[in-house]
């Protein structure tokens, strides 16, 4: 199915001092973050797709230090919302206050202002302050009282949820939860892994003491090589498959958008890039499908959860 891509060469034309700074930065979020190099991997897909991540998961179990030890390595300015059932779209974006001394209204600026946003326990909020970040991610802009600010480059945002069975949660809403490129699940740790937390120093004084491993211009110059990482014709054919059958698929009541594909590309040629490639395959897409894909699913009732839905749609589809 991939021949041309067989042309590619196998290195990708990445700055190598880039390359191992990107390496470094993964190498210490895993420090930090034992037992889960996958997900670290797919946060970093998420940063060098120019996207936002979801992480999902039980109180406990590392959203957020996950988000905190991204944040130190990523060297960029940080701001920290918890999300709580009285926040008010205006503790996010901002408000304009009337300067008698100016005689005029002067705005000031909200934590989203900043290049990594984490967003603690996003359904903890009401749908009216959830919606406050619909735009900032969309168009990484804010619009208050008629007059648009731009969001710093890069802005990246990290959202953890816990399940909405849990008491004191909203659901997010399918606009919202579209604006995430992907969602992942950390689940328990091995038992190694934990033995290895329960053993060692405190999460916190780890990362209050991480150095920054990547600065803004590394993130932008990682984002262009990752929008030139091939993906052939026929890699696009595939995703289009995917895409059409998910739309038809048993169990499945709205499918995925073009943007979901425009999303899985992009994902696709960050974690091809990450891998040391310069063309995206079909494994890359595989990689990634059902965190990019279970969110956006509307499932029928009892069709079972997302995510299985998803995994049954990428087997039923065919790599020619």
């Amino acid at each position: 199915m991939l021949n041309d891509a067989s042309e590619k060469s196998l290195e990708t034309s990445l700055d190598p001092s880039l390359g191992e700074a990107l390496e470094r930065a993964q190498s210490q979020v895993n420090g930090l973050v034992l037992g889960k190099a996958r997900e670290v991997r797919l946060a970093f897909v998420a940063l060098l797709s120019d996207g936002h991540v979801l992480i999902e998961d039980l109180p406990g179990l590392g959203k957020t230090t996950l988000a905190h030890a991204l944040a130190a390595t990523l060297g960029l300015g940080f701001q920290r919302v918890q999300f709580t059932s009285d926040l008010l779209p205006s503790d996010i974006v901002g408000v304009s206050v009337f300067d008698a001394q100016a005689r005029s209204f002067q705005f000031h600026p909200g934590p989203v202002f900043a290049q990594v946003l984490l967003a603690d326990e996003i359904n903890r909020a009401p749908p009216r302050t959830q919606s406050a970040l619909l735009e900032a991610m969309a168009e990484h802009q804010v619009t208050v009282d008629g007059t648009t600010h731009a969001l710093p480059d890069p802005f990246f945002v990290i959202a953890t949820q816990n399940p909405v069975d849990l008491a004191g949660t909203y659901p997010l809403p399918d606009s919202q939860l579209d604006r995430f490129l992907l969602r992942l699940q950390l689940g328990y740790p091995s038992d190694e892994a934990e033995r290895a937390l329960l053993a060692g120093t405190d999460r916190r004084d780890l990362i209050a003491r991480a150095v920054a491993v990547l600065d803004a211009d590394n993130v932008r110059a990682l984002r262009r090589a990752t929008n030139a990482v091939h993906a052939s014709e026929a890699l696009i054919e595939y995703v289009q498959n995917l895409l059409a059958r998910s739309r038809h698929h048993p169990g499945v009541r709205v499918g995925l958008s073009p943007r979901a594909g425009l999303a899985l590309l992009r994902a696709a040629r960050a974690h091809a890039l990450l891998l040391g490639r310069a063309h995206a395959l079909p494994e890359d897409v595989q990689a990634l499908f059902v965190a990019v894909a279970a969110h956006r699913l509307v499932v029928e009732a009892e069709s079972g959860d997302a995510a299985t839905l998803a995994k049954s749609i990428l087997q039923a589809v065919a790599v020619d």
